[in-house]
């Protein structure tokens, strides 16, 4: 009996993050909300930096692609939980499952590569001025880019073709409100010691190796500022990296919750929560931090606006 119930499936059932049916339209109306803000938010980041010809630049390149791949991110995950909320129900085909899984995995790896990138040009322009135009030219900058999308592209892949070798039992449930890598390792019937040595090596390699990268970007940016004697050049230095640096330890600091949410606590529903600040929350505030604590990308966005204003 058990050998028949382990087959390809042709569905999973997402159990979201809560089962009492009067909390679903606030679910609904909260997470819709949160969406259309993100969205939204990174979009103007996006056309702000494309028509300012100021922020034609390589820091603000790399921030128009962090504001496109939240909105890639973000939109992986959330408009299949509003379908679901709002159908009353809780499946999503295998096929649908591997491709959130696939683009999820994708578009949390490039954010993670993007810090990383965006630390190496606060270094070098801080560090190196009068080398940053030549160092941080129009073909790094793109050539570092494709890199990350190379890299994470096989990386998501790898996992997917691993994923396909596992055996589910028929109505397997999943605990969470997307298809998340980890979970549906742990739900399979079958072995899963090769997915998971796969898992927690990349991991390692890819969330230790950037972070390590940012954190020896910022120990040379501070011991460069700790030689400068002007209190103003320090001041303008570490504005620069403010915004950034916020993101980076939202980033971070979600994620390490919410793998420790899920080492440490058995609730399903913590665990959930905790993925929900990590991928909602995150990208929804990474706007909201640039556009406040950055002058040129505020004035980037009133010009937008009152262009709008004067052109309907």
């Amino acid at each position: 009996m058990e050998a028949e119930n382990q087959t390809k499936v042709s569905e999973f059932l997402l159990l979201g993050l809560s089962e009492d049916p009067e909390l679903q339209p606030l679910f609904f109306g909260l997470f819709l909300s949160m969406y259309l803000v993100t969205v939204l938010g990174n979009l103007f980041i996006i056309l702000a930096v494309s028509s300012d010809p100021r922020l034609h630049t390589p820091m603000y390149f790399f921030l128009s692609n962090l504001s496109f791949i939240d909105i890639c991110f973000i939109t992986t995950t959330v408009p299949k939980m509003l379908v679901n909320i709002q159908t009353q129900s809780k499946d999503i085909s295998y096929i649908g499952c591997l491709t959130q899984v696939y683009f999820f995995t994708i578009f949390a790896g490039l954010e993670n590569f993007l810090l990383t990138i965006m630390a190496y040009d606060r270094f070098v322009a801080i560090c190196h001025p009068l080398h940053y135009t030549l160092i941080m030219n129009a073909q790094l900058c793109v050539l570092l880019v494709l890199i990350s999308w190379v890299i994470i592209f096989w990386v998501a892949l790898l996992h997917i073709l691993l994923i396909t070798r596992l055996k589910f039992c028929i109505g397997t449930e999943i605990p969470h409100f997307f298809c998340e890598l980890s979970q549906i390792i742990k739900l399979a019937c079958s072995d899963t010691l090769i997915n998971n040595i796969f898992l927690y090596v990349l991991t390692a390699l890819l969330s230790v190796f950037p972070f390590t990268g940012i954190l020896f970007s910022y120990s040379q940016i501070v011991s460069s500022l700790m030689r400068v004697s002007s209190a103003g050049a320090k001041y303008k230095a570490f504005s620069t990296c403010g915004s950034h640096l916020s993101v980076v330890s939202l980033f971070y600091g979600m994620g390490i919750g919410v793998y420790l949410s899920s080492a440490v606590t058995h609730s399903s529903q913590k665990s959930s929560i905790a993925s929900v600040i990590y991928t909602v929350v995150t990208p929804m505030l990474n706007p909201f931090i640039y556009s406040l604590r950055n002058k040129d990308v505020k004035g980037a966005l009133g010009k937008l606006l009152s262009r709008a204003a004067c052109c309907p």
